[in-house]
């Protein structure tokens, strides 16, 4: 049976010792505060947005909201943006993804100072992520790299396989495990004999948005499976991409849902945040 991956736990004793860093900051007279931009009325945006916000208010960082409406125009958007940018106080910002389909997302992350991108979605960061240099990493990619460090879960060498190639999750994970030296196989939906290449993982990570997608046969005994998936099933409960129940009796390590990479995901966000405070 596999080990469980915690975490709820990791990422409590990441927020405890960012609490430590932000009281001392405040000693100091120098007030971390945090921006969070969401257009249009996503209902799951609004439950992620409420979760950073107490994350801030636990560990006082002040946290400005700017909630647009759904016709906000690119114009408005990009204003709005470029003001944060000018506010030294302001040490990060977050543009809350998806935003609404006229708008160009790309445009917006772009527009985002590389300075204050603690969600790692600004080109210059993605850039530096590529060339192994000191940046923001985008917070999920982030968590389960701490997640693996915690248990001392050995990388390098290993064969490490990413389902998902979205540029949220899948593409900058296949570039924190390369960095971390391992041998990296991206998978998408046009991957041809898929079971046969993730039966070669020693560390798999589940990242496509498919309920229960990953099953027993396409794991190899003992690796490291990691689900990054949220899905919400008709009855209201959550499951991830992998079927957790049946894979946890071939894998040596799993990451539940909920409870695995999600808590981890908003803690890498305050560490990005104080990390932005600092530099």
């Amino acid at each position: 049976m596999a080990q469980i991956i915690n975490g709820k736990e990791v990422a409590m004793n990441v927020r405890k010792s960012l609490k430590t860093e932000v009281d001392l900051l405040r000693a100091n007279g120098i007030i971390p505060k945090f921006a969070v931009i969401m257009v249009g009325d996503n209902s799951a945006s609004k439950i992620y947005i409420k979760n950073k916000t107490n994350a801030c208010n636990e560990l006082g960082i002040e946290c400005e909201e700017y909630i647009l409406s759904e016709t906000t125009n690119m114009e408005e958007l990009l204003d709005l943006i470029n003001s944060l940018n000018k506010r030294n106080e302001i040490s990060g910002i977050l543009l809350q993804s998806p935003i609404p389909k006229h708008l160009d997302i790309d445009k917006a992350f772009k527009a985002i100072s590389p300075s204050k991108d603690v969600d790692g979605f600004n080109p210059e960061n993605v850039g530096k992520l590529c060339l192994n240099q000191d940046c923001f990493i985008s917070c999920t990619p982030n968590g389960v790299m701490k997640l693996l460090e915690e248990y001392k879960i050995d990388i390098e060498g290993k064969n490490a396989v990413v389902i998902g190639r979205s540029n949220i999750v899948g593409k900058p994970m296949l570039q924190c495990l390369l960095n971390k030296n391992a041998t990296v196989t991206i998978c998408h939906s046009k991957t041809k004999n898929l079971t046969e290449i993730t039966k070669k993982a020693d560390i798999l990570v589940a990242a496509i948005g498919k309920p229960n997608f990953v099953t027993k046969d396409m794991v190899k005994e003992d690796a490291v499976v990691i689900d990054v998936g949220i899905n919400r099933m008709e009855d209201g409960s959550i499951c991830g991409d992998v079927d957790f129940k049946n894979v946890s009796d071939v894998c040596s390590y799993i990451t539940p849902v909920p409870g695995g990479v999600g808590p981890m995901t908003v803690a890498m966000l305050m560490s990005n945040i104080v990390k932005a405070v600092k530099n």
